[in-house]
């Protein structure tokens, strides 16, 4: 069995057929999935489906690339982080992709959020999912200074080269590969599918965005991280199963959840 670390099935086109999205899900062996917060307002949608479906678990966070959302305290995000199915604070960390006429100077706000959320995975002992995109340095200088690696956590959607991936290791978080690493032109993932430490790799779809191969240009759903799976397999030569396991293990270690008996 699979296990989607990292989706958002409170959006469009996938919230609105949850029945059929968590059906699919079953009938491509994937058995749990993590909704992930991107803002406060829309977070009562990801908690009703967390509270809804068992096999669903939530996240409390807002994502650096929402300049206008509320903006969280550490308090907040501690009080929001105590409903019994939230498991990880996030997404946070910083996205300096689209600057425009903007400086890097000029994303303090997001660094200060950033921090804001670190502070609240102290207070709650939960781990961070962390998002960084052109801003890796930054990204990883705030997590060593804040001491993210106490929580710990986890690198979503992963697309940065092998060296970003050992300095964050070394930070004890987790690194997780999503459908990008199934496109031909991902070679940088590609290495690191080959060699970041079984034990601490995790798999998701960041859903709707991002299908895999063979659904690339399509709209994603948890059900189609069983295609990451198995690719990853193939890059590292083991078998299917091999990846499947270590994945779903890893996702309810880091996420402190308690393990169906089967896992």
């Amino acid at each position: 069995m699979f296990v989607d670390s990292h989706c958002h099935i409170n959006f469009e086109g996938l919230g609105d057929r949850l029945p059929q999205v968590l059906e699919n899900m079953r009938s491509h062996d994937v058995s749990h999935a993590l909704c992930v917060s991107v803002d406060l307002e829309t977070l009562p949608a990801v908690l009703e489906i967390a509270g809804t479906y068992e096999n669903v678990y939530a996240s409390v966070g807002v994502h650096p690339d929402h300049e206008d959302a509320k903006e969280p305290t550490v308090a907040e995000l501690v009080e929001l982080a105590q409903h019994p199915k939230v498991v990880a604070i996030g997404e946070t960390g910083l996205d300096y992709y689209r600057l425009g006429e903007r400086t890097i100077a000029d994303m303090e706000w997001q660094r200060e959020r950033f921090r804001t959320h670190i502070r609240a995975a102290h207070a709650t002992g939960k781990p961070l999912i962390v998002h960084t995109r052109a801003s890796s340095d930054d990204t990883l200088r705030i997590m060593e200074e804040e001491r993210a690696g106490v929580p710990g956590g986890v690198m979503h959607c992963f697309t940065e080269p092998w060296p970003v991936a050992e300095r964050a290791l070394a930070q004890n978080f987790h690194i997780s590969l999503s459908g990008i690493v199934t496109f031909k032109s991902a070679t940088d993932v590609q290495e690191v599918a080959r060699r970041v430490p079984l034990e601490r790799l995790l798999i998701e779809t960041d859903s709707p965005y991002l299908a895999p191969v063979p659904y690339r240009g399509k709209p994603n759903e948890p059900a189609y991280v069983s295609y990451v799976g198995r690719f990853i397999a193939q890059q590292r030569e083991v078998p299917e199963a091999v990846v499947a396991d270590a994945t779903t293990r890893n996702f309810f270690r880091l996420f402190r959840i308690p393990a169906p008996q089967d896992v």
